[in-house]
């Protein structure tokens, strides 16, 4: 056994692989694994509410908060591991293991939902797919490799959860579960055989003895820096207070449309690709256009307005319509964060860009973790539950929404959004006080070395290249 392990990850370390390693590689790995997730986005919600009935939405927080706080606590480690081994060997770990949960949907819906917990420790495909593209790409080249990546992962969620409804209800559900199986195989052989290292040659060897040091591994790292400059502090205040709601918002809104607002599986489906096709447009044009006209500090302000709109349409909207309106001011709001890595990005010096987006990096993949986990206990306290499975052929959503809301009587019908509009309203607050021009000043001691779990310690991002996808690492 022992033998055959040295033997797989001698062959993983190898060069082998189609061509040189390029972008297109780490980009047809993340649309295949994600391409497969997206088709599970109705049976996964159907599943979810079967399994839990009583407490839907709190399983569902505590599910997705174990995998988000798993993930964060790894992903540095998992990093400085790949800077040693490799990229090609972590990437099929990382997609392994994300993807392994799929078939034990229809196997075992209890130990489904239990391996999606597990998998948190290794569900960090985008950190290592990042430091992939950053081996293989020159500084002024990387942004615009990222954003490929990006796009690629908004583009297989704008399109699987539709083709995977249509499936479900023409074929069953049992088909889009082994044919999402069969794009994870399929994605795990595309690694193996297509894929070559991407980690120069010269730098594995040298590095085969090199010790990890704690520093690398730990998650908190970067945030015991926060208090050392005032106006950091105001970022990540700022990035914490809005980005908390928006993690538990991923994790639990595509259900509450599913079991609250009456929403049907083609419903869903359409609008998560409205959503997304919006957002794209809002990233890029939109944030363009405001960046030139309005400033940096004024489109943050701007950001966080739309997002407390649409959090507070979110919690007081009762109607299908309503969503659907709120949806696209939520398009509007996702401009907050670009805007804001773009002004950690001009204010700070040169070597002091990964100190400061280490930072904000962090304080996002911690609300990961902690998001889910308070949006499903807000559901649960305030008993936004359901006693049965609504109607699964329902098209309008209207006589779903009037025959099974639990609380048709109740003021607040999505109370987790309503706090999360005062979360971002403190944000706006703070964020009122971020000077336009500013100089950031963090110390950096022994910085490199943590700057390694997150990207190759001889290709330095560029400013402002700390980026994030669109969407988020996320299978529900």
């Amino acid at each position: 056994m022992i033998r055959c392990f040295n033997h797989l990850s001698f062959l993983l370390l190898q060069p082998q692989g189609i061509g040189s390693p390029s972008v297109y590689h780490a980009v047809i790995v993340i649309f295949l694994e994600f391409f497969a997730w997206g088709l599970l986005t109705a049976p996964t919600l159907m599943v979810l509410h079967e399994t839990f009935p009583k407490h839907t939405f709190l399983m569902n927080g505590l599910i997705q908060g174990v995998k988000g706080l798993l993930s964060f606590l790894s992903a540095p480690l998992i990093g400085a591991l790949s800077d040693v081994w490799g990229r090609k060997s972590f990437l099929l770990l990382t997609v392994f293991f994300t993807c392994a949960p799929i078939p034990l949907m229809k196997i075992s819906p209890w130990w489904y939902f239990a391996v999606i917990s597990v998998s948190g420790v290794f569900a960090v495909t985008f950190s290592v797919v990042f430091a992939y593209v950053a081996d293989i790409t020159q500084e002024h080249e990387r942004s615009m490799a990222y954003g490929l990546v990006s796009a690629t992962f908004a583009a297989s969620l704008v399109t699987s959860p539709a083709i995977g409804a249509y499936l479900g209800r023409a074929y069953g559900d049992s088909l889009v579960v082994v044919l999402a199986t069969a794009i994870a195989l399929l994605d795990i052989c595309f690694i193996l055989v297509a894929v070559p290292e991407s980690l120069p040659e010269k730098m594995r060897p040298a590095s085969w003895g090199a010790p990890i040091s704690w520093e690398q591994a730990d998650p908190f790292a970067s945030l015991k820096k926060v208090g050392q400059d005032s106006i950091v502090l105001l970022i990540c205040i700022t990035v914490f207070l809005s980005y908390l709601p928006e993690a538990g918002q991923y994790s639990s809104f595509f259900l509450y449309l599913r079991q609250v607002m009456g929403f049907s599986s083609e419903s869903v489906a359409a609008f998560i690709a409205v959503l997304g096709i919006l957002s794209i447009i809002a990233q890029t044009i939109v944030l363009s256009l405001l960046m030139r006209s309005i400033g940096n500090k004024n489109t943050i302000l701007l950001g966080l307005g739309f997002q407390i709109l649409q959090l507070a349409w979110y919690g007081f909207g009762s109607e299908p319509w309503m969503m659907w309106a709120a949806g696209a001011v939520a398009a509007m709001s996702s401009i907050t964060f670009p805007a804001v890595s773009a002004l950690v990005s001009r204010s700070a010096d040169a070597d002091q860009q990964g100190v400061v987006q280490g930072m904000i990096t962090g304080i996002r993949g911690l609300c990961n973790g902690l998001g889910p986990a308070l949006y499903g206990f807000i559901f649960y306290i305030f008993h936004v539950e359901l006693n049965e499975l609504p109607m699964p052929e329902s098209s309008a959503g209207g006589s779903v929404v009037a025959q099974y809301h639990l609380q048709q009587n109740s003021i607040i019908p999505g109370p987790p959004f309503l706090f999360g509009a005062c979360s971002v309203l403190l944000a706006l607050l703070v964020a009122l006080f971020i000077p336009e021009h500013t100089n950031l000043n963090v110390r950096s001691s022994n910085w490199k070395k943590h700057c390694g779990s997150h990207g190759h310690p001889h290709s330095p991002q560029a400013p402002g290249e700390a980026k994030e996808p669109l969407l988020q690492d996320t299978n529900v």
